[in-house]
Formats: C-alpha cells, structure tokens, sequence
C-alpha cells in the first residue's frame, strides 16, 4: 500500500516521521556526514551521529536544523528526501502530503524554506503546523474547545510554550534554549571547573543519566573521560548530579521566564482552566529529571509530562494529517 500522508517533527537534535494508523516509523538524529572533497553525502541519522568527533579532515558531521530552524538549506533537503525515501520504499514515485511542524517564533522566509524543502524533497502539497499546537494534538487533548490547554514543548533548538483554545495559540513565547544548550552548558561547566575537554556526546550522556532541575539529596555521581587541558592527556574524573543542577540553571531560568510571561499574557478564564488542569510538558527536554517539579515550584501551577513525550509533535502531525477538515483551521501554511 503506498503512503499518501506523512507528518515530519524536523527537530534540531531529532527528526521523527509518522504514518497514520502505523504511528512513529523513523525517529533518528538531525545529523548528516557530508565528504569536502566532492560535496556529497556520506551518512544521514543515526549513522552520521555515530561519527560525530570521530572522523577526518574530510568529512564534516552537519547539524543542518539550529535552534528549530534550517541553518543548511542544501543539507536539510537532502535529509529530508533520505527520510521521505526511506519511509516510501518502492512506492517513491507517488508524492505524499506532508505536515511538517516548525517552531511558534519562525519568520516567514524561514517558513518558506522548509515548505521549498518539503516539496524539493517529494511532497506533493506541503502543510506547516507550529510545533506547540502538533504538540497538544499528540498530547491527546481536545483543542478545539473553548477551554485553555497550555503546553511547554522542550526541544533539542528551542523551547515552545502555548496556550491554545478553539484551535488557535492565544499566547505563546519561543526562546531558543533547549537540550542543545543544556549540553553546551554542561561541556562549559566541566571545562572551566575541571579543566577537562568532553565532546557533545558526553555532556548529552552526562545530562540523561545525572541531570536534575532540582538538586538531590541522595545525589548520584559518574565517572567520565576527557582529555585534560593543562597536560593534554586523557583523563578521568568523577562528577556530582548537583554540580550538573548549577551548571544548568540559567538555561532552565531563561524558560523558566518564558513559562511566566505565557501566563501573564493570558486572559483570565483561560488562566482558571490552565490551573485547573495544570500545563502539559513534552519534547526531549521533559524527561530532564524535576523539571516537571521545578516549573510548578517556580509558577504555582501543576505540571504533568505527556505521555510519550518525545513523540508528541510528531504524532499530533500525523493526527492533524488524518483529521485535515477538523484541524485546517490550526494549519497556518500550504503549498
């Protein structure tokens, strides 16, 4: 059976495409492995993240999306005609319709060049949907009710955050902090503290397997490896969750602020739904451990992560596909 309807979350850490009726098919790394020499593509995904800090003077590992938009036009095309191809199969000559969700703060020009992107790479008609509301879709909540749903979309580039009633975002704030930040802050952290060098690999695995919003009382600690700035050698050294918490801090602030000013932009009886309710967080970032508890700590509003929340943009993408005449509305660009 060929694929008439794909949805696409072009992430900056990650990309995920979903077909309806058969949920998230591909989820790989926002990476690609180009050679100098003759400008061709070596690897896309999970392939090319494997060769990140690894490979030669030759090869250059792009990250073509930054901060949720496109920073390689030529790349991100190539990627998302692998990503297309790999999900059509022997059925790539018919051209599907493609939702791609961007991020609530893109510019019109950047817009114009992800749907330029879509279509380059196969689509037929190509719809843009911002993340936020693909994200309260996937979420599982209903809306096109006259009722407040506030989501709190933590990505790789960006961290989106909405109220959305009947449809439509009525407030929202993009701040381009999100896990890629949090990884640089962390690489910052132990280079100026430690004196040791640690690659993006590194302070990504530091951050799942130590990093906490809030600090610990029974914090745990891990050993890593580096290569030591004053002799130039490799080196190990331990470190603690809550020297993690610190060095993370002013990012978690800055969305922090962003929570805050979505709330005091929004009218009063939403703001009674939304307390009543609580905010729904998704995107890599809300598995980051307490952060749940640190954003209703800082706001005074019950915080809860969606279920499956590294999917939810890429799954509302699909549902909105599946459902056009209910959420057209919702959907902001077509070509």
């Amino acid at each position: 059976m060929f694929v008439k309807k794909i949805g696409i979350d072009l992430g900056t850490a990650n990309t995920l495409v979903y077909l309806p009726k058969k949920g998230v098919v591909i989820n790989e790394p926002t990476v690609v492995a180009v050679s100098i020499e003759d400008n061709r593509i070596l690897a896309v995904g999970d392939q090319a993240k494997e060769m990140l800090g690894r490979v030669p003077e030759a090869i250059i590992v792009y990250r073509p999306m930054r901060d949720g938009v496109i920073a390689d036009y030529r790349i991100t095309e190539a990627m998302l005609r692998y990503f297309i191809g790999k999900v059509l199969g022997r059925w790539r000559f018919f051209r599907p319709d493609i939702m791609v969700a961007v991020p609530a703060g893109i510019t019109s020009t950047e817009k114009r060049a992800v749907v330029e992107a879509t279509v380059k790479a196969g689509a037929k008609n190509a719809y843009v949907v911002k993340e936020p509301v693909l994200a309260v879709i996937g979420a599982g909540l209903h809306i096109n009710e006259p009722a407040g749903h506030m989501i709190v979309d933590i990505g790789g580039g960006t961290s989106e955050i909405a109220v959305i009633s009947l449809g439509g975002i009525v407030a929202c704030s993009s701040v381009r902090v999100g896990g890629d930040k949090i990884d640089q802050a962390i690489c910052e952290y132990i280079r100026k503290k430690h004196n040791l060098a640690i690659g993006e690999r590194t302070s990504e695995m530091i951050k799942i397997k130590v990093g906490s919003a809030l600090p610990q009382e029974d914090e745990p600690s891990l050993k890593i490896r580096g290569r030591d700035l004053v002799g130039g050698l490799p080196k190990d050294i331990e470190i603690k969750a809550n020297e993690i918490t610190g060095a993370i801090s002013e990012q978690l602030r800055e969305i922090i602020k962003a929570v805050k000013s979505v709330l005091q932009d929004t009218p009063p009886e939403l703001v009674a739904d939304i307390m009543d309710k609580g905010m729904v967080l998704s995107g890599g970032g809300a598995l980051l451990k307490n952060l749940s508890d640190l954003i209703a700590e800082s706001t005074g509003v019950t915080c809860r992560i969606a279920k499956d929340p590294t999917l939810c943009v890429a799954k509302g993408a699909g549902l909105a596909l599946d459902n056009l005449e209910v959420y057209k509305r919702s959907i902001m660009s077509k070509k």
